[in-house]
């Protein structure tokens, strides 16, 4: 229903094309826009499709690069020194359960957690590993965000906000376009439709529509200039919308109100922007000079985690159900970023947004409806190398669980002496698939919805979650 684009050419593999920042409001139901669908609630005939959700939301932390396992939360200090976690442990508000010496916040938060210290695949490759996790195993490849928009529908029927968001950091503003992020390996449909790939703010999606909003050059990644020109577009709809019917003026009004509110920040408050806040986590300049790949460093600063994962809590709020926020850095060999170097600044990052989001949904009363999964592609070898880093390593993996619903305050599995294997209950990416989906769907309703491939189907119904979780 709302296209937001700028006159700004850029050069394609296809040519040339306008550059698209915002496609939304039309669902995936056979194109059905939706004052289409608002019609048919009023006949009830879509009802079926609603009671297959859950009225939750995923937040899905995904740290690029394979975050260790063992410096975040299974820091193995019984251990030999090259194994164990490098700066030490903190204690939690679990008895006898810590975390990695950057995670304070989070330890004071681990009753309202559940850490898997289990979690494997071996797959060790970048590419193929990410796609692996984002698909939670899947056999259609798409990731998990593109399965619940299959069966739930591209946008959410009553805010017209996209239901699967992928949240970059250059979606916080122009100022973070630099800053890497690496979507590709964790956004593909699969066998599915372009259609159902995840929403990109910073860059614009497949979703039709059927109107339109120029932005002028110059101010396409402007925030404020957004909502100004949306401001505008409301202002002279009032003049050309008093004939149309209700329907289409209740759609008007659910697709701009959710984009002027879902992607305005400054609608917060001031403290707790500041709470969420994680400009000050910057890598020192030195490190640009003393490593060999050093001019990499500056663009994976975390600086705008904290406003990426404010924005995917609006978001949820919105109505959106699946939410991807990606923070990069997180290979950490030594040759750029290591365990030695890279840990000060990315952890502290993502101990503070990610607790900020737990205590966040806690006070707005969202710790049920809103599940946060932190992981990434695979985790680091339990052996420290001779360059302050660890490598690539599939054999296990970070993977935590913050609300949802789901039971927390406990340690899933266990690791091996040295931190490199699974010693007890294995948890697989299936697994992680199942929970994600069984927090978001009704099984039994799925099974009985018409007009859905069977594999798509039988990856959100079949797939068995984590036990200890549900």
């Amino acid at each position: 229903m709302l296209k937001v684009s700028s006159n700004e050419i850029s050069a394609t593999c296809e040519g040339s094309s306008r550059r698209e920042f915002l496609r939304i409001g039309t669902l995936g139901l056979g194109g059905l826009a939706l004052t289409d669908l608002l019609s048919l609630q009023t006949l009830g005939s879509e009802s079926n499709r609603y009671e297959i959700l859950r009225n939750k939301s995923v937040v899905f932390l995904n740290l690029q690069g394979g975050p260790t396992h063992v410096e975040t939360f299974d820091p193995k200090m019984t251990a030999p020194s090259e194994y164990r976690a490098m700066f030490g442990e903190v204690k939690t508000s679990l008895p006898g359960v810590t975390f990695g010496h950057h995670f304070p916040l989070l330890g004071k938060l681990a009753h309202k957690m559940a850490v898997v210290r289990s979690f494997r695949h071996g797959n060790g490759s970048h590419g193929s590993a990410a796609a692996l996790v984002a698909a939670g195993g899947s056999s259609t490849g798409a990731c998990m965000g593109s399965l619940f928009s299959r069966v739930a529908g591209i946008t959410n029927h009553r805010t017209g906000l996209p239901n699967n968001c992928v949240v970059v950091p250059a979606t916080c503003g122009e100022k973070y376009a630099k800053l890497n992020n690496k979507i590709d390996r964790i956004t593909s449909v699969g066998n599915l439709s372009k259609t159902f790939s995840p929403f990109d703010p910073s860059k614009g999606g497949e979703i039709l529509n059927d109107m339109e909003l120029h932005l002028p050059r110059g101010r396409f990644d402007n925030r404020r200039g957004l909502l100004s020109r949306i401001d505008d577009l409301k202002r002279s709809a009032e003049n050309s919308l008093p004939s149309a019917n209700s329907l289409h003026q209740k759609a008007f009004d659910v697709i701009l109100g959710g984009v002027t509110d879902a992607f305005d920040l400054s609608k917060e408050d001031p403290g707790l922007i500041e709470r969420y806040d994680t400009s000050a986590f910057v890598p020192p300049k030195h490190l640009t000079k003393k490593k060999k790949n050093g001019k990499a460093i500056p663009a994976q600063s975390p600086v705008a985690l904290g406003k990426q994962m404010l924005m995917a809590r609006r978001l949820c709020e919105a109505g959106c159900g699946f939410v991807t926020v990606t923070s990069t850095g997180w290979d950490m060999h030594g040759n750029a970023f290591g365990i030695d170097d890279g840990m000060p600044v990315l952890g502290p990052a993502v101990d503070k947004a990610a607790s900020a989001f737990i205590e966040d949904c806690a006070k707005r009363g969202l710790s049920e409806k809103i599940l946060l999964v932190i992981s990434g592609e695979f985790g680091r070898t339990p052996k420290i190398n001779n360059r302050g880093g660890r490598d690539h390593w599939g054999n296990l993996c970070t993977l935590a669980f913050a609300g949802g619903g789901l039971k927390m305050g406990q340690v899933v599995g266990k690791s091996d002496k040295l931190v490199g294997q699974p010693a007890e209950d294995l948890v697989t990416p299936e697994m992680l698939r199942g929970t994600l989906m069984h927090t978001l769907f009704d099984p039994g309703q799925v099974r009985l919805m018409s007009g859905i491939p069977s594999d798509v189907k039988k990856a959100v119904v079949d797939a068995k979650p984590i036990p200890q979780l549900i």
